[in-house]
């Protein structure tokens, strides 16, 4: 399950930070940037709440810090152990 998927108020833990497999050599900067800013196995996340118009932003809560993700970056986020 993707943390875009996460219904408002759940709680799950994050299993994996997918990264773009389409070049070996290039990086997926995007990927980097939720694991530097806390988006790491074994964290569990919250969705507080997302955007009127399809879902976007969504915004999540890690740790006592809260982020606004678009859905294609939280698609990135693989979760296991949803609860409402």
């Amino acid at each position: 399950m993707r943390l875009s998927d996460l219904k408002v108020k759940q709680i799950a833990v994050i299993h994996k930070v997918h990264r773009a497999m389409d070049n070996e050599s290039s990086q997926d900067l995007v990927a980097s940037r939720l694991e530097t800013l806390g988006f790491i196995p074994g964290t569990k996340v919250q969705v507080i709440t997302k955007g009127i118009f399809g879902g976007d932003p969504i915004l999540i809560q890690v740790g006592f810090t809260r982020f606004a993700l678009r859905k294609i970056e939280a698609e990135k986020i693989e979760i296991e152990g949803a609860i409402a």
